[in-house]
């Protein structure tokens, strides 16, 4: 009789022991070990234009800014560089009253007479305020600037989650 009470006991023992570890863990997932918190990303199709104008040039390197409007709007800077004959690549910050963006493209560029044209693919990996958690990939970006003025057009299309 003594050995099976030992038995019986020691089972209850170890599922106390069982049951309280798991109370353990449960308790650090339910407070997050770093108190982390989930953040559902909400993805929106992004239409923006922007008009702007060019604000200084050193050789190759063309610095423009002006305003977005459509999905977000904001103020926007295009920071352009010209890589060979026909390619250029960007950096562009978008400035929502809410927060910011930044991406970077490559894209073709073709010069015809007095107006450039440049089109390719814009990535976003950066953001601030509501677009903390921004990421992008493939946007279609576009524009088109009139050499003798320095005005821009700018456009940039796609899905855009934040």
């Amino acid at each position: 009789m003594i050995g099976i009470r030992r038995i019986a006991h020691c089972r209850v023992g170890a599922l106390a022991a069982l049951l309280g570890a798991g109370a353990c863990a449960l308790a650090l997932g339910a407070s997050g070990a770093s108190g982390a918190t989930a953040h559902a990303a909400r993805t929106i199709s992004l239409n923006e234009s922007g008009h702007l104008r060019q604000t200084s040039h050193h050789g190759v390197h063309l610095n423009y800014q002006g305003n977005a409007s459509g999905t977000i709007g904001g103020s926007i800077y295009i920071h352009l560089n010209v890589t060979s004959q026909n390619r250029v690549s960007a950096e562009v910050n978008i400035y929502p009253s809410n927060g910011s963006l930044t991406g970077v493209s490559t894209a073709s560029y073709r010069v015809n007479g007095g107006q450039a044209t440049f089109s390719g693919t814009l990535s976003i990996s950066r953001g601030t305020g509501t677009y903390a958690h921004a990421h992008a990939s493939h946007l279609s970006f576009s524009g088109t600037t009139q050499r003798s003025s320095g005005a821009t057009t700018v456009h940039l299309t796609g899905p855009l989650s934040y």
